[in-house]
């Protein structure tokens, strides 16, 4: 397991089984983790989604103290599921994305759903689909997806960016 997701997964099982956060000690980090990034900590269970939260852009000193903000938010406070329970911690499968910083697109054809992700934005409202995900296979629906979960109407106008990811499970 890669170094990333073995701290999300300690940062979980630690907060659902005592309710702490889990301590970090500089020496402790890899160059990965010193890094500034956004981050996405998504679980599931079976190959089911089961939490997934992240942010669009570093909101913390670095890339660990993103994964342990996201992935308590993820096991805890999705709004789609359940807390994770104790019994439930056997049987995650976890996955961590480093966001790379967000550009502006301007074409739907440098949008790529297998490579990129997207936010769109319309005034204060954003929302972000992640790349490479089961069923979502066209630049249009990355879109309307986005649109769906920012709770932007069909018609609006928006704007579009687009970022990369490194996958780590």
């Amino acid at each position: 397991m890669h170094p990333l997701v073995t701290l999300a997964k300690d940062t979980i099982e630690l907060y659902v089984n005592e309710g702490r956060v889990l301590p970090l000690r500089d020496q402790d980090l890899t160059p990965e983790m010193n890094a500034k990034a956004g981050v996405f900590v998504s679980l599931k269970v079976r190959g089911m989604l089961r939490g997934c939260i992240g942010t669009f852009e570093p909101c913390e000193p670095n890339v660990a103290q993103e994964i342990i903000r996201n992935a308590i938010s993820a096991a805890t406070c999705d709004p789609r599921f359940p807390a994770v329970r104790p019994h439930e911690l056997a049987g995650l499968e976890y996955s961590v994305d480093v966001l790379s910083p967000p550009e502006p697109v301007t074409d739907l054809k440098d949008l790529d759903p297998k490579r990129y992700g997207v936010i769109v934005a319309a005034g204060r409202r954003r929302g972000l689909l992640l790349p490479d995900l089961e069923g979502v296979d066209t630049a249009q629906q990355q879109i309307s997806i986005s649109m769906q979960k920012a709770g932007i109407p069909p018609g609006t106008e928006i704007t579009l960016s687009r970022f990369e990811v490194k996958r780590y499970h």
